[in-house]
């Protein structure tokens, strides 16, 4: 058994990398792993796979949409190989689609409160619709989908409280003791991005915000999670935000 999450981030013209990072290399594991005999693979995903959603039209588990971000489009490449490699073989795959996993520690929690704290932490205005899911609950779910028997197929792991991006950073802003994110037009975000990928080439180091990723990021999500509560977390440990604030501290 094994559980699979790498893939690469901070860097310039994921386009041009991840096609290899995320789906040839993954399906090289896949075989290896069939080669071996694995008995479970975990894949971890996330729900933007399937585009836009809404807590009335959630994202189920469907593998026939054609996401915008290149994130997302190898993601869910990622899956359907899993999916279709495994299909009539004693190999049992999970996808667990996560929402934003939010807590100390996790990178982009941590570049946030970084850029905030020195009143760089910027957002754009329009309201975009995200599904969280707390660390502790986050490993919880990896934990179930290891152990729990009869687990297979797509799961999508998020908490209860449907809240925004913006909502979200203010709320982190707050509990940093921050001000809150500054409003900006998407246009400079993306010019952000491209100035961010534009030096990192020419430097030849990380890029911390590509266009790709801001991309991924505007996306409006929201997983059904009737199925996740039902195999693998009954009760959540943090099941809003408001419950889930303290671990940000």
């Amino acid at each position: 058994m094994f559980v699979h999450l790498s893939g690469l981030l901070c860097a310039q013209r994921p386009e041009r990398f991840l096609p290899q990072t995320n789906t040839r290399w993954f399906s090289d594991l896949v075989t290896t792993a069939l080669a071996a005999r694995v008995a479970r693979v975990i894949l971890l995903s996330f729900p933007q796979v399937e585009g836009p959603t809404t807590v009335g039209q959630p994202a189920t588990g469907r593998l026939d949409c054609e996401p915008i971000s290149v994130h997302a489009k190898t993601r869910l490449e990622e899956e359907r190989l899993l999916m279709e490699r495994t299909h009539g073989t004693a190999m049992c795959p999970v996808i667990l689609r996560l929402g934003m996993v939010y807590g100390r520690g996790i990178l982009m929690i941590e570049a946030a409160r970084w850029l905030a704290r020195r009143r760089m932490l910027c957002v754009w205005p329009e309201p975009t619709l995200l599904q969280l899911i707390s660390t502790p609950d986050f490993l919880r779910a990896v934990e179930a989908g290891i152990f729990n028997p009869g687990v297979r197929g797509i799961y999508h792991v998020g908490d209860e409280q449907p809240v925004t991006v913006q909502h979200f950073l203010d709320e982190a802003c707050r509990v940093w003791g921050c001000p809150r994110p500054i409003r900006v037009p998407p246009w400079l975000i993306d010019a952000s991005a491209s100035c961010c990928e534009a030096f990192a080439m020419i430097a030849r180091t990380r890029s911390p915000l590509t266009r790709d990723f801001v991309r991924l990021g505007r996306v409006p999500h929201w997983g059904d999670t009737r199925r996740t509560r039902m195999e693998l977390l009954p009760r959540l440990v943090y099941p809003t935000l408001e419950a889930g604030l303290s671990s940000l501290a």
